[in-house]
């Protein structure tokens, strides 16, 4: 395990907006739980769903006046 990387921003952002979608591949599945800390994943998560239900909101008061 020292020698593992831990993944970049870019890639955390990717793998949750993938998992979200519901498209994450297998080998990026086992990838992410092999490294990296999961606290960083579970926080990007959350942020993630916030800001979608945030976008949704703004939608929605956009469409109704």
């Amino acid at each position: 395990m020292p020698d593992e990387q831990k993944p970049s921003v870019k890639s955390v952002l990717l793998s949750v907006l993938a998992s979200l979608f519901g498209v994450q591949s297998q080998r990026n599945y086992k990838r992410d739980f092999t490294q990296g800390a999961l606290w960083i994943y579970i926080a990007v998560g959350i942020l993630m769903v916030g800001v979608f239900i945030l976008s949704l909101l703004g939608l929605v008061w956009l469409i109704l006046p």
